[in-house]
């Protein structure tokens, strides 16, 4: 790997963006290698959460400018090329039964932003800043809007993409694009606390919430409840559970 460190511990696969020179912007083959580490860890059963961080200062300032530059020239196959393969990192991210979480200092902007808001819980530092500034370029943040649109609503979302204006993490977390903000000074420690209790939970549980919290987009609600009770009948067959039950009844000595 050349753009990415991966490391896997305690139930806990690493993915670091290892770009700090370059502000981890993405290029081609940082998506390519992005979408191989998720699909990796997804496959290991040894992990159960994901965690997604950075080198440096920055998260991920978005494309890298410099290799969109040496595109310029090339022809629609090539970008079509360059534009899917950081698609396929979005999709594999939603699609994976693994929850990513990701750890966001300093700055996410453009591509970054989006990379940051397809993972399915955002820890944000107190210092982070978000945006799509991707409009002063004269270009459009297409993918990133997907997760924009259903993390903030339309109408924030539209300001955002429309203006390119930066906003801090706690702006972000009053739209719903972050999950928490964490102070500078316990950032690392909280993040891997928060982490490491998500890796304590059954692999087979949090799949299956994975797997039910998105599939009830555009649902019903009547479509919704009875996914929803599919999913409990299913749950309730797992050694998980019974297991589960069993050490909560042990450790109450059989009181609910």
């Amino acid at each position: 790997m050349k753009r990415i460190r991966v490391e896997i511990s305690h139930g806990i696969g690493r993915i670091t963006l290892a770009r700090p020179e370059k502000k981890n912007a993405l290029d081609q083959l940082a998506a390519e290698e992005l979408t191989q580490a998720l699909e990796q860890h997804d496959a290991d059963p040894s992990v159960r959460v994901v965690l997604l961080d950075a080198d440096g200062e920055d998260f991920c300032a978005g494309a890298d400018l410099a290799a969109l530059e040496e595109m310029l020239a090339a022809g629609a196959d090539a970008h079509r090329r360059d534009a899917d393969a950081l698609g396929r990192v979005f999709t594999t991210m939603r699609e994976m039964s693994r929850p990513v979480v990701g750890a966001v200092r300093g700055r996410a902007l453009a591509g970054g932003a989006g990379l940051a808001t397809a993972c399915d819980i955002v820890l944000a530092e107190e210092t982070a800043r978000f945006g799509y500034p991707e409009v002063r370029l004269g270009f459009v943040p297409a993918m990133v809007m997907t997760m924009l649109r259903r993390g903030a609503g339309e109408r924030r979302a539209f300001e955002l993409v429309a203006t390119g204006r930066q906003i801090d993490a706690r702006e972000a977390l009053d739209i719903g694009l972050v999950s928490r903000v964490l102070p500078a000074a316990e950032f690392p420690r909280q993040v891997n606390d928060i982490v490491a209790r998500i890796a304590q939970s059954p692999p087979g549980a949090l799949a299956a919430i994975k797997r039910l919290y998105y599939a009830l987009d555009g649902r019903s609600f009547r479509d919704s409840m009875a996914l929803g009770a599919a999913t409990n009948v299913e749950a309730r067959a797992t050694e998980e559970f019974r297991d589960g039950v069993r050490r909560f009844l042990a450790r109450s000595g059989g009181l609910p």
